[in-house]
């Protein structure tokens, strides 16, 4: 009877966002911040609620991002994610994790990294999972099982990778099956024409992330001659039919000038981009090469330049390694993801190449409980400037110890070498990227000495 009541009262939360999302003015989204309100038990979640009301009410440029959701998207991409991202996963599925946690005595990763397929047309340099064997695939057995397994602890996003994940034929057959569940799909574009679109827009739940290195000539030089306009064109596509897509790059030591330039950031604002996702190479996979890392300076260059983007571009900007002080540090091992391979290995990052565990012998919850994940847990607890969260490039010593684990073994030939042939420029670029991150972290995180704090705080 509880539970009937429960369901009763989200699907009329449900109901009234859905009303009210064709309206997208800042009473209308203030409006929707109090509903959002109503369904999360935790208390941060409520209280970052009344901050995203905070910067509606302050006009933040940060709040045109929801704005454009309501405003521009495509109706059933548009109510798909309002109930799937932001109901089931975000508001509902937070008090799920939390009865799991009351259960299981862990608090469940918030999503999951799954590769259907490894089979890609391209062959860029250094990609990071150029070295799996591009026979791989799971079953759609096996993609649904650990998708029901995610669901039962109350995580309803899931982020698709590969390979190129849009080779797997069957992969809409997931999508419909879990269309209570929000999909973002890592993809070269390539494959995206107005068949696919009109697919896109039936179900309603994946937002594609488009991979590029910069301009035409950074793009195909990489990915293949044309490349860059295939993306343009998918991008245009998507854009005319009212979905949304994202933008991702790998940072390099040859393309941080061209990313970090506002013109290039506005021209991606202008084609309809709702997001950048941005990645640091990390020397594993096809060839790697640590000459190909972005600098110390590059990094930090790369951090600073998207602090100023988020105060005034009406894109999300997510920086996987330097957004550490956000995130409280690393998210690998389970504690905010995991990935799944196309073998079925069940690795801590898509860049931690190694395992214990296999979907095919084990179920999610024994690997999150494994000693591995437990112990890399234990360790990013241990780093106490968040700007230096990695265990791959931060703190490779962990990630050799880790690596050595009992019953850890590679996941694919060559994925030993960051830890071996590569350990001293590892060990090399993680001191002097301390250098740097050690004063920024002092400067801009830790803050004045307690006694000055007081202080401030009593005038005030």
């Amino acid at each position: 009877m509880l539970h009937s009541l429960k369901k009763y009262s989200r699907d009329k939360i449900i109901s009234a966002l859905l009303s009210l999302a064709t309206n997208s003015s800042n009473e209308n989204l203030a409006r929707m911040t109090y509903l959002m309100e109503l369904i999360p038990k935790k208390q941060y979640y409520k209280e970052r609620i009344r901050w995203i009301r905070g910067l509606i009410r302050e006009g933040h440029p940060g709040i045109e991002f929801p704005r454009r959701i309501l405003r521009d998207l495509h109706p059933n991409q548009r109510d798909k994610w309002i109930t799937n991202l932001l109901v089931n996963h975000l508001l509902a599925g937070t008090n799920k994790r939390k009865s799991w946690q009351e259960r299981e005595g862990y608090y469940p990763p918030s999503t999951l990294v799954i590769s259907p397929t490894m089979k890609c047309n391209l062959n860029c340099y250094g990609c990071y999972a150029g070295d799996y064997q591009k026979s791989l695939e799971l079953s759609l057995e096996e993609i649904d099982s650990v998708l029901m397994q995610m669901k039962e602890m109350g995580v309803y996003f899931a982020v698709i990778s590969g390979g190129e994940p849009f080779f797997k034929k069957d992969i809409f057959e997931i999508f419909r099956k879990h269309s209570d569940m929000a999909f973002l799909v890592f993809t070269h574009g390539g494959l995206i024409d107005e068949q696919m679109v009109d697919r896109l827009i039936e179900v309603g739940n994946v937002m594609p992330s488009f991979s590029l290195e910069g301009y035409r000539e950074e793009t195909d030089e990489r990915r293949g001659a044309g490349h860059f306009d295939k993306v343009m064109r998918a991008m245009d596509l998507l854009r005319e039919a009212g979905l949304s897509f994202c933008s991702s790059f790998t940072q390099t030591s040859r393309n941080t000038g061209i990313i970090t330039d506002e013109r290039f950031v506005d021209m991606l604002v202008a084609k309809g981009c709702f997001a950048m996702w941005l990645f640091s190479y990390v020397p594993i996979g096809r060839n790697p090469d640590a000459a190909l890392m972005p600098t110390p300076e590059q990094r930090d260059f790369m951090r600073r330049r998207t602090i100023d983007y988020r105060a005034g571009k009406p894109m999300l900007f997510i920086d996987f390694w330097n957004d550490g002080p956000l995130i409280s540090g690393c998210i690998a091992g389970g504690r905010k993801y995991f990935h799944v391979n196309a073998n079925g290995d069940i690795e801590p990052c898509v860049f931690c190449h190694f395992a214990v565990d296999n979907i095919r012998r084990t179920t999610l919850k024994e690997a999150l409980r494994s000693p591995l994940f437990a112990r890399i847990r234990e360790k990013q607890g241990e780093h106490d400037n968040l700007l230096r969260p990695c265990m791959l490039i931060d703190h490779p010593e962990v990630g050799r110890e880790l690596f050595g684990s009992p019953g850890a073994y590679a996941t694919h030939e060559g994925a030993a070498a960051i830890f071996t042939t590569l350990s001293t420029a590892m060990d090399g670029y993680a001191a002097d990227y301390a250098q740097l991150a050690d004063p920024a972290w002092e400067r801009e995180f830790v803050g004045p000495p307690l006694p000055e704090r007081l202080s401030a705080n009593v005038r005030a």
